[in-house]
């Protein structure tokens, strides 16, 4: 892939975005304006309190934040923070002692979620505008790294998770959900079934993602399938840990 297209599909990932958070904005529920999308509203249990413009502008695969298994006083990051719902329920996991951050490319959401956290009265969180390809945040700055249905849809995913491996503590942890794809697919198969903005034609490989992660130094890796996305693509729950 050149650079080029890489700039291209970034482009168009940042274009879809942008208009669902308009959406959202206006008071819909941005999945009834995404039909091409393999993610949908999580449908979070614990939602309660939270203001109704995070909740219909919530995209995802699966609940990253009882996935990483939050605790009081940490410091997480969310990549890929869309609306703010998982860095709003990401802070009241951690508690006034702890902090979330949630990283976001496009201005639109980050927009839609510091205005839902204004709603929340939230004061324990912080958006930053960037890529997850690089983050704006120092070395070994946060103790757990969340993302829902995000690094997927990047072209350049070893930089994520070298980049993710440096803004972790040591002992820090990776709990996500991502969608994936069956080894047996190959790289045209996936392109067959969906645009890249959509997700599904970004998803890696089981075997890809696990080697991605370990390339970067995670260890205690684990990848769960849990909910068919498509022929040969699944929602998975990904955890890992910076030794």
């Amino acid at each position: 892939m050149t650079p080029a297209d890489r700039d291209e599909i970034r482009a168009a990932v940042a274009a879809r975005y942008a208009s669902l958070a308009r959406a959202a904005q206006a008071g819909q529920a941005i999945t009834d304006g995404d039909p091409e999308g393999c993610c949908s509203a999580p449908g979070y249990p614990d939602t309660g309190g939270l203001p109704e413009a995070a909740v219909r502008g919530s995209l995802g695969c699966g609940n990253p934040v009882a996935v990483a298994d939050l605790r009081s006083g940490e410091t997480v990051l969310d990549l890929g923070s869309g609306g703010g719902i998982d860095v709003l329920l990401s802070a009241r996991r951690v508690g006034p002692a702890g902090k979330a951050y949630g990283l976001d490319m496009t201005e639109e959401m980050l927009d839609l979620a510091r205005a839902n956290a204004r709603a929340a009265g939230t004061g324990n969180v912080e958006f930053l505008l960037g890529q997850i390809e690089a983050i704006p945040l120092p070395d070994s700055a946060v103790d757990v790294i969340i993302s829902n249905c995000v690094i997927n849809l990047s072209t350049d995913r070893p930089a994520v998770f070298a980049e993710s491996f440096r803004v972790l503590r040591p002992g820090g942890r990776l709990g996500i959900t991502d969608i994936l794809a069956e080894d047996y697919l190959t790289e045209a198969q996936r392109l067959e079934r969906g645009a890249q903005a959509g997700c599904i034609a970004g998803a890696p490989s089981f075997t890809e993602y696990r080697d991605g992660l370990t390339g970067a130094g995670f260890t205690r890796i684990t990848i769960t399938p849990a909910q068919q996305a498509g022929d040969g693509v699944h929602s998975a729950i990904i955890r890992a840990v910076k030794p």
